[in-house]
């Protein structure tokens, strides 16, 4: 990790008393400040804060690396500040973790537009569908879809993921077509729990709707659950992007039309605004411009309501 950055966060740690108001002020996670300071006292070779549940205070030790600690942060600031790269002579590597559903679909367009912007670059893209600990994993950026954000983290907005109620033909076949979100309470749901598992949520003409869903197969990756969709196990709530080209084929049929599930936000969420790399800046500035801008993303959510 970045040394400097590990000196101002401890720096920062003493003059705000705890790591929380470090964190505060530093515009960073708790997790972030907490792994600094870890990497610091490594790098000295010695304990520099006395911890107890209500307050810190600096050991004889770190006493005298505070005092040097200073002295390199005033001298780290009389340093002339890097330009800023353009897109030729930015180089290096930017880890990101993303679930299958978004990689496939979205970021397998939008990182090759940004590979081809910034070909001095290098992507690490991790898929999975579990929430990984950035810090621990050391993953620079993930892309999350959800509306529960951890607090610990930052999140920068992106867009909107839209969800569509989809099942078979083979499913559908001799059974009554649900018309409104009560119809589905009896009836074998696929539920997916990045959507609230069992209660699903609507919107009509500005008025709220919810029901209870139940069924045998439930699962936390929602490609599995549009292949058993296609497969007839059930009536699911997708996002847009994982079902679309099966609308269109007419594999799946999109039920409850004059309902709207209720979306999710995509987020970029990372650990740390202060000292951002400048190699994930341009990651971050590219996804914000390119969820706003690109063709390809503009038309999937134009589709949904066609």
């Amino acid at each position: 990790m970045d040394r400097l950055t590990a000196v101002q966060v401890f720096i920062s740690i003493v003059e705000q008393g705890s790591m929380s108001a470090a964190a505060d002020k530093l515009d960073m996670s708790r997790a972030m400040v907490t792994r600094y300071l870890f990497e610091m006292e490594q790098w000295v070779g010695v304990r520099l804060l006395n911890r107890t549940t209500r307050r810190l205070s600096l050991t004889s030790a770190g006493e005298s690396v505070y005092q040097q600690a200073l002295k390199l942060n005033a001298l780290s600031l009389t340093l002339p500040v890097q330009q800023k790269h353009d897109a030729n002579e930015l180089t290096g590597l930017v880890r990101i973790s993303c679930a299958q559903s978004i990689a496939s679909q979205v970021l397998s367009v939008a990182m090759t537009e940004f590979l081809n912007q910034y070909p001095n670059m290098a992507i690490d893209l991790s898929i999975t569908n579990k929430a990984v600990n950035l810090v621990e994993e050391r993953i620079d950026l993930a892309i999350r879809i959800t509306n529960q954000l951890e607090p610990s983290l930052i999140a920068k907005p992106l867009s909107t993921c839209h969800s569509v109620i989809c099942a078979a033909p083979s499913f559908l076949k001799d059974k009554k077509i649900p018309v409104k979100p009560e119809d589905l309470a009896p009836m074998e749901c696929l539920t997916y729990n990045f959507f609230g598992r069992s209660l699903w949520r609507f919107e009509k003409n500005g008025e709220p709707f919810s029901v209870l869903v139940g069924g045998r197969l439930s699962a936390d990756e929602s490609v599995f659950l549009s292949q058993a969709a296609l497969n007839g196990a059930g009536i699911a709530m997708q996002p847009y992007l994982s079902v679309k080209k099966y609308l269109e084929s007419g594999e799946l049929i999109q039920l409850l039309p004059d309902y709207t599930p209720q979306p999710l936000g995509i987020y970029a969420v990372y650990t740390s605004r202060q000292n951002m790399p400048t190699t994930l800046r341009a990651v971050l500035d590219f996804l914000g411009n390119w969820f706003a801008t690109s063709e390809y993303w503009l038309s999937m959510l134009q589709q949904r309501h066609t």
